[in-house]
């Protein structure tokens, strides 16, 4: 087990991005079962199940989709796209379901995967990117920017405003 570790944490961001569908497949079984009935109760016009399904299966997609590109492709340009499309739905999404539980003092569902799975995938995937591939702050900092952006305008309107970006 130690090695398979030491493995892991060698890796390069590239090989690391392969995981990333695994990482949301687990935050997205942890949030089905209540996570309609949650956001509902906090925004109107709310959503449904079906909506749900429909945006998790839009968001699995483009992960694969980013995370074969950002392996094959095996280079700065390719694993920062996926490091911005990281920082919309892991790193942000994260920070929106602890708030969200604080704010409302009451269980947002995602919140467990939210904490031990995305940020520490997150900061590790960070992490070896500036190891391996060096890109400059200014290069990290537009990717994580830009990436969070619609999820920090999202997640503030439904905590703290009771409504929805889309």
């Amino acid at each position: 087990m130690s090695s398979l570790i030491k493995v892991l944490a060698g890796a390069p961001p590239a090989r690391i991005a392969l995981f990333a569908p695994l990482v949301f497949i687990l935050h997205a079984a942890e949030e089905a079962p209540t996570f309609v009935s949650w956001f509902n109760s906090l925004v109107q016009p709310g959503i449904s199940q079906q909506l749900f399904l429909q945006v998790n299966a839009s968001v699995f997609v483009i992960t694969i989709v980013l995370a074969l590109f950002a392996t094959l492709a095996n280079e700065k340009t390719a694993v920062l796209v996926f490091l911005g499309w990281l920082s919309f739905f892991m790193f942000v999404n994260a920070i929106f379901h602890v708030i969200a539980t604080l704010v409302h003092t009451r269980y947002s569902p995602g919140t467990i995967t939210a904490v031990t799975l995305y940020l520490p995938y997150f900061f590790w995937f960070l992490s070896r990117l500036r190891g391996d591939l060096a890109p400059s702050f200014a290069a990290i900092a537009a990717a994580i920017i830009v990436g969070s952006a619609p999820m920090i305008v999202h997640g503030y309107l439904i905590v703290f405003k009771g409504e929805r970006f889309f």
